[in-house]
């Protein structure tokens, strides 16, 4: 382990590419991207340009691993933007070695999110996409996980924290938060809605653009089976979300509402939602929002190099302004739907 995280050796390298047909290798450099217990190399070749990766510790569950690549080629068949699996001599889809597991890709070009509008509505669009394709797939080996909605395991995390900190009031307020956002979303008929194939991150980390749309989407590892209005939430807020403050103290209270809009908009010009659905999307925002901080928090104390207690806080006065202006952006976005129908 290197100071900057995992690295690959010179000697694993070469024991690696030994075991695809690439051809000549001609460069290899590091690439610096998403989790750094997950190294990543550029691999360039005669026979073009390769991303390799070797997975973290605990995220190298076969099934898991065959259920992502699987998703992967239907969609690199249904022309969708995903890189193309590169397999081994033996065509397996990844290669384990040493208790190591490691996936060759075809190497995706394009620029990170730069947050203008137009590439936040296809984000939106390019889901809906993704939901499509994937509508009518099923996966015996594919187990169904729980998702951030109405989860017990969330809400034993949160009590962790709270104990931990003698019931302070952020986190007992975060508490009461998440389950009435809960109960807001099952009255709305959440169980009775069709479970299908959802990305379970999207968010712009996980994707490249291009020429105003997006040119690859990454990051399989959070696949899940559940109604696609969680895809849709988790995605809205994840591109609406107003940070980029060193302190999560400065961070403001609200989130992008135009981005917001554009995103809804984009992905029901694929995939209309009922009133319902879009009804319960502040909810669902404000359950993703505690979900994904309390678990790392639970777990380390800190959220990425934040302190735990200064993102909570920040996390209480997001859900706090979105559950105040619920009915300004779901009437907005209705009024933008009507607006695009008419």
């Amino acid at each position: 382990m290197s100071k900057g995280g995992a690295h690959f050796t010179s000697q694993e390298l070469a024991l690696v590419l030994s075991h695809y047909d690439i051809g000549i290798i001609q460069q290899i450099k590091h690439l610096i991207a998403g989790s750094n217990h997950a190294p990543k190399q550029i691999i360039v070749s005669d026979k073009g340009k390769y991303f390799l990766k070797r997975r973290s510790k605990g995220k190298t569950d076969h099934n898991r691993i065959e259920f992502a690549h699987c998703v992967q080629n239907i969609l690199k068949e249904k022309k969708f933007p995903v890189s193309k699996i590169i397999t081994t001599k033996g065509k397996n889809t990844f290669l384990e070695l040493d208790n190591h597991i490691y996936e060759l890709f075809e190497f995706a070009s394009g620029a990170r999110f730069d947050g203008r509008i137009e590439l936040v509505e296809n984000a939106g669009l390019v889901l809906a996409k993704f939901h499509s394709v994937l509508k009518n797939c099923t996966f015996p080996s594919m187990s169904q996980r729980g998702n951030f909605h109405n989860s017990n395991f969330v809400r034993e995390h949160l009590g962790k924290i709270n104990s931990e900190n003698n019931s302070d009031k952020t986190t007992s307020l975060l508490i009461t938060m998440y389950n009435n956002s809960s109960v807001n979303v099952n009255n709305f008929g959440f169980d009775n809605w069709p479970n299908a194939i959802v990305h379970g991150d999207w968010h712009p980390g996980n994707m490249l653009f291009a020429g105003g749309k997006i040119s690859a989407v990454f990051d399989f590892d959070s696949l899940n089976v559940a109604p696609v209005i969680t895809d849709v939430a988790n995605g809205a807020i994840q591109f609406s979300i107003v940070a980029g403050r060193p302190d999560p103290a400065d961070w403001p209270d609200y989130i992008d509402q135009k981005k917001f809009v554009h995103f809804i908009c984009g992905y029901c010009g694929e995939n209309r939602l009922d009133d319902n659905q879009l009804k319960t999307l502040p909810d669902l925002m404000i359950e993703t929002l505690i979900a994904e901080a309390v678990l790392p928090i639970a777990a380390t104390g800190s959220f990425s190099n934040f302190s735990g207690s200064d993102f909570l806080k920040m996390i209480q006065r997001k859900c706090l302004w979105i559950d105040k202006n619920r009915n300004a952006l779901i009437e907005d976005t209705i009024n933008s739907l009507k607006n695009i129908t008419q």
